[in-house]
């Protein structure tokens, strides 16, 4: 960890981290401008903004997976930094334990090569000096608690409960992220860079992470729509937003505050200049040719040289989703009795489920249940591994998958669509990217590159130039801001076809849902 610093007397902690005059862009698209940072010691730092300002990649910089066009972004070298990727490869056939041990293989090897220096006992006094070397560091690293914290984390990430002894290649794909995030908190670097760690946890698991994370004395940095979850861990909030970063000192309820006052402090200072500018051009348009003319050519020099504030940012447009329901089609659109769903192995048995048209249910249960393989059963893409399961052959389903995967990372927003509907025009299809929220700049980047959020609302609005008789939406709002949240509730509870929705959050769903299936009840059976 970096040192402290000696200043007129005075201790002063060095930063672990300095941004300075950042500058990235992607194309055409200029996403930080002269940007700078600092993060310290003990910051716990949330970082908020709208879909597609550039949070995520922030975070890209920081872990070294994007290098900045211009300016720097500079770690203190004795700091270890380590970086949640959910899409880490890993050895499938490796246990859940023996990934999660693997975060220890460093010391593992230096007790191994203790245990050998002990074991050479004619060389003991020549090798005391590194038997000590290396059994301090073992100390230093509480080595010898590390079963204890294996229990610990994987307890509170729900970990045991799903077997440690079971295999990456038998878990769901949410489990899978909890092993990457608990193998990331048991190296306990000095500072963790975490990008939507909540989206594939449960409310409990959220809980404990919270608690894990405001206890934490190392510094952080995550980003997060969840902004209770960031209240409780925050003490210092990183907003992004017109290539900028601004960072403010305490909650993220202080934030809010602040930064209102902030903008409406800027919003003033920008009124009021441009008043002044007004009157001087005025000035100068009346007396340039007059007896005044010198007074004019002067102010006009300093009207040239003078710093022009921007104008305040004005606030992102919402989406706005809108899908359009066939008529027609038969009744029963899916029907599955006693369902046993799984991989290699059942997850759940039992479960008798009927979606008939116009019918909205939400499927619950915790994660890693098999919630989306579920999903993929009932709509054909996996067999059951146990009783019967039908969908209709007459009725044409949208499906927004959890995941966010593209066949092509390459292809832009504008040729998603324009491939898929080849007959709209490009007038057309900018047109509803932009009702998506899509700007025009993210509209011509690969979508590989955009941000979770950003790639969430190109589905969507594929999926709404798709009329259906039936929408299955697996998790839809796990990427989405606020404001992208609310358009979407709104659609689905005007959507007139029949839903099926796979959601965790309560107040998304409990105004237009039919009904609620908990398929936890099932794994009774």
């Amino acid at each position: 960890m970096p040192s402290a610093l000696l200043i007129n007397g005075e201790v002063t902690n060095m930063s672990l981290l300095e941004i300075t005059n950042l500058s990235y862009s992607y194309g055409d698209n200029m996403i930080y401008k002269n940007a700078g940072l600092s993060l310290y010691k003990g910051d716990h730092m949330g970082i908020v903004g709208h879909n597609g300002v550039g949070k995520s990649t922030l975070i890209k910089l920081c872990s070294g997976e994007l290098l900045p066009d211009s300016g720097s972004v500079v770690w203190d070298k004795r700091v270890s930094v380590g970086h949640l990727d959910q899409y880490a490869k890993i050895d499938k056939d490796s246990t859940v334990l023996e990934f999660m041990k693997s975060a220890f293989d460093e010391l593992y090897e230096t007790e191994r090569k203790l245990a050998a220096l002990y074991a050479d006992e004619d060389n003991l006094e020549e090798n005391w000096a590194l038997i000590t070397q290396y059994q301090n560091r073992l100390d230093a690293a509480n080595f010898y608690q590390a079963d204890t914290a294996v229990d610990k984390i994987a307890n509170g990430l729900g970990l045991t409960a799903i077997g440690l002894g079971s295999k990456i290649s038998e878990i769901s794909g949410g489990q899978r992220a909890k092993v990457i995030l608990a193998k990331l908190l048991l190296k306990d670097p000095d500072v963790l860079l975490l990008d939507e760690p909540t989206n594939f946890l449960d409310v409990q698991h959220i809980d404990w992470l919270a608690q894990y994370l405001s206890e934490s004395k190392r510094a952080f940095m995550v980003v997060s729509h969840d902004y209770a979850f960031l209240e409780r861990i925050s003490n210092c909030i990183c907003d992004v937003d017109n290539g900028e970063m601004r960072k403010y000192a305490g909650s993220f309820s202080d934030y809010t505050k602040q930064r209102e006052q902030a903008r409406e402090d800027y919003r003033r200072r920008y009124e009021t200049q441009q008043k002044e500018i007004k009157k001087t051009e005025e000035y100068i348009r009346r007396n340039i040719a007059g007896v005044n003319s010198k007074n004019a050519k002067g102010r006009r020099k300093q009207l040239e040289r003078l710093e022009r504030l921007a104008p305040p940012s004005q606030s992102m447009a919402a989406p706005v989703f809108g899908f359009k329901a066939l008529s027609g089609g038969e009744k029963i659109h899916i029907q599955a009795e006693n369902l046993a769903v799984g991989y290699y192995y059942k997850l759940f048995s039992g479960l008798n489920l009927t979606i008939c048209s116009g019918q909205k249910l939400v499927i619950t249960g915790f994660n890693g249940i098999g919630k989306t393989t579920l999903i993929k059963t009932l709509l054909g893409q996996l067999k059951p591994m146990g009783g019967k399961s039908r969908l209709s052959d007459k009725i044409k389903v949208g499906y927004y998958e959890q995941w966010l995967k593209w066949d092509d990372p390459d292809i832009t927003p504008l040729e998603a669509v324009a491939d898929a509907f080849p007959a709209m025009s490009q007038k057309e299809i900018r047109g509803c990217l932009s009702r998506c929220a899509i700007s025009s700049e993210h509209a011509g980047q690969a979508v590989g590159t955009l941000s979770g959020g950003e790639q969430a609302k190109v589905k969507l609005c594929l999926l709404t130039l798709s009329p259906c008789h039936m929408l299955v939406m697996d998790e839809p709002t796990n990427h989405l801001d606020e404001k992208a949240r609310q358009s979407l509730k709104e659609a689905l509870k005007g959507f007139e076809g029949s839903l099926l929705l796979v959601s965790h959050e309560k107040s998304f769903y409990e105004d237009f849902a039919d009904g609620v299936v908990d398929i936890t009840k099932c794994l009774q059976k």
